[in-house]
């Protein structure tokens, strides 16, 4: 497994354990936890100067003793900070210390970015240093790592630096490959990525880390399909007169898309070898009824079929469609959750075992060791990104080679798509059903707020709900929960009584989420405050309005799929995209998605403005977990990995080469997708 973190200089038990919540217990895997960004610091600017929402840094004189209270367990250092242009209140959590480290009448530079907060302009937890070191700081970038609760940037820096003391990465490329797509040799890449020298040196680094990371996925593909060769179909399904019949009673007739990714599920299902195929539907296409029409016809031959859904809400909702249009039919339709009463529980695993039972839905829940089938043919796997690769074999092992389908609302661009999924059969639908009315699209800024909370108001009015999403707050600025729970309170007081205002967040327990989702769908909650939880969430089609705080923290697919949550009735439904940065490039930015509702489109989009130049931001979530890689901005370096994997494998080149740590991980990887 390697060397423990524990043998590095300075580690002891409590930053071992700290680290561990982060998948850290060896030092290679330590030397592979990369910078999420870097912090530049730029030349001090005049208070008067300073812009909310924009990092910066200003020289001033402490003119207030630093005061100490505690405020809902929190303790807060708070004061005044001033030079000849103005003052500006500073105000630090959990630093107690600062009281006697910050005396009134010295000069420092403080760092931060500065919001408006409580009727007046602040730093919330800035950086502060003297001018000598200051300047010193000028000239360089500082890394800033992904943490845990009690773990320090400071900390984890320290550990990388007496990690590559006894560190070295071994150079598992050919020089030819190396020479050919100009990629530095990954030792000096890797060193440079934590202790970066300058722009250009640091950019060419984290070109050969991403390539690392896309050609090991690459490969690692490879290797999977050396050992698990495809199965064969055990289970011929034929789609035939039964089934159309169900589709001619669809109280609403099929799309074009739809119609064709049933013409290729049914070409599997009569095929020589297991289905295996991905279905990639924009949020509202009808990706769930197509695979009811498929387990439909599993049922019709024998067979049982399974779905798996990442939530509890979400396997409910599937459940109440399912039974609604398939036990009419005479089809038996259970569900099993983590919530499951006991003895409904064996009552539902011992019929499920028998073949009683001909279609299970659930959550995590139906791969556990005591839940049995007794001839299953088809599993369906919904929003497969949000499932481990365990649970995902666990799932398959359920049967002997099921038909396997899996769902994604994710939004990829084609070019992209064939490069990733190429061990994959891909079924897209980019079809919206014709009563779906298109959401009508709003970009603004935050004077905006108001109006937008009046217009979920009348909304509200109407008989109609309404989400309104916070960004995840970075440690350093504050906890989510402080800040939904903050927002909920605002909103509460903003609306008349009689609107029920709730919080949502994922720091709650999932009976917790489960218990607010279910009231929102019941209309008992009229506005939900919530975190990003809901991006998969329950169908609550009475909802219409969106609002969508700080919008361009968000990827541009992301902010898609949460406008996904509305426009599923036949009400009019709109989405409100409240920008917090007066940047032009943010509301240039914000205005593809204020101007689409295609799913596809707007991914296409994004390649094209996502460059290298987002180094150095926080870097937003692709659909792929790799740690410094994005496919979209990096689609160059992906198509070099990919091309090498396939020139390698003509030359005969060993795979195995890879650090066998790294294989097993992205041997995983790639099973998951």
């Amino acid at each position: 497994m390697g060397i423990p973190v524990r043998e590095i200089k300075g580690i002891g038990e409590k930053t071992e354990k700290l680290l561990a919540r982060l998948e850290i217990e060896t030092v290679d895997q330590l030397v592979h936890h990369y910078p999420r960004c870097y912090t530049t610091y730029p030349e001090p600017i005049a208070i008067s100067d300073i812009k909310t929402g924009q990092r910066c840094s200003v020289e001033a004189e402490i003119s207030s003793p630093i005061h100490l209270k505690t405020v809902r367990k929190l303790k807060l250092c708070t004061g005044l900070i001033a030079d000849v242009s103005g003052q500006l209140f500073v105000r630090w959590f959990n630093m107690p210390y600062l009281r006697n480290t910050l005396k009134q009448g010295e000069r420092w530079i403080f760092t931060g970015t500065p919001i408006y907060k409580d009727g007046r302009l602040m730093f919330e937890q800035p950086e502060y240093c003297k001018k000598e070191k200051y300047i010193q700081l000028m000239e360089t970038f500082q890394p800033i790592y992904p943490l845990t609760t009690g773990l320090s940037n400071k900390t984890v820096q320290k550990a990388q630096a007496a990690a590559f003391e006894m560190y070295r990465e071994e150079e598992y490329l050919p020089e030819s490959v190396r020479k050919y797509y100009d990629l530095e040799p990954v030792d000096k890449a890797l060193k440079e990525v934590h202790f970066p020298t300058g722009t250009e040196h640091l950019m060419e680094a984290k070109k050969r880390i991403i390539f690392d990371e896309f050609f090991r996925f690459f490969s690692a593909l490879e290797l999977v399909k050396d050992r698990e060769e495809q199965a064969l179909n055990h289970y011929i399904i034929p789609m035939e007169e039964p089934v159309k019949r169900f589709i001619e009673s669809l109280p609403y007739p099929l799309t074009g898309a739809q119609k064709k990714v049933l013409s290729e599920i049914r070409q599997d299902f009569s095929g020589t070898m297991a289905m295996n195929r991905l279905l990639q539907g924009d949020v509202g296409s009808g990706k769930t009824i197509v695979a009811m029409t498929a387990m439909y016809a599993a049922v019709l031959s024998g067979y049982q079929a399974a779905l798996m859904a990442p939530t509890e809400v979400l396997a409910q909702q599937h459940y109440q469609n399912f039974r609604n249009l398939l036990s009419p039919l005479g089809i038996s339709i259970a569900l099993l959750t983590g919530s499951t009463k006991g003895r409904e529980k064996r009552e539902i695993k011992e019929k499920c075992a028998s073949g009683e039972i001909q279609i299970l839905i659930g959550t995590h829940a139906v791969i556990q060791d005591d839940v049995l089938f007794d001839n299953l043919a088809f599993i369906v796997t919904d929003e497969q990104h949000r499932f481990g690769v365990k649970q995902r074999d666990a799932f398959m092992k359920k049967g002997r080679d099921p038909h396997v389908l899996v769902m994604s609302a994710t939004p990829i661009p084609r070019t992209l798509g064939i490069i990733l999924y190429r061990d994959l059969d891909v079924s897209i639908m980019n079809e919206m059903p014709a009563s779906r009315l298109p959401i009508k699209n709003s970009v603004v800024g935050t004077s905006y707020r108001p109006a937008a909370w009046e217009f979920i108001r009348k909304q509200v009015a109407l008989g109609h709900q309404a989400y309104v999403i916070c960004p995840m707050i970075e440690e350093s600025e504050k906890m989510d929960l402080e800040n939904v729970e903050e927002y909920a309170r605002m909103l509460s007081q903003a609306l008349p009584p009689s609107i029920t205002v709730a919080a949502l967040n994922g720091h709650m327990r999932s009976a917790e989420k489960n218990e607010i989702m279910e009231r929102f769908s019941k209309n008992e909650i009229q506005v939900l405050v919530s975190t990003t939880v809901v991006e998969v969430g329950v169908d609550v089609p009475n909802a219409t309005v969106m609002v969508i705080e700080n919008a361009e923290r968000f990827g541009l697919a992301q902010l898609h799929q949460l406008r996904g949550r509305v426009g599923r009735g036949k009400a009019q439904s709109y989405c409100v995209f409240i920008s917090g940065s007066e940047k032009e490039e943010a509301m240039e930015r914000l205005s593809i998605i204020g101007h689409s509702n295609d799913g596809f489109e707007i991914a296409n989009e994004d390649l094209k403005l996502r460059g290298p130049g987002e180094f150095f931001g926080v870097k937003q979530s692709g659909t792929m977990n790799f740690a410094l890689g994005d496919i979209y901005s990096n689609a160059d370096i992906l198509k070099m990995a990919s091309e090498s994997v396939d020139y390698l494998k003509k030359e005969g080149y060993n795979f195995q080469k890879l650090h066998q740590y790294s294989l097993e991980k992205n041997l995983n990887f790639a099973k998951n997708i």
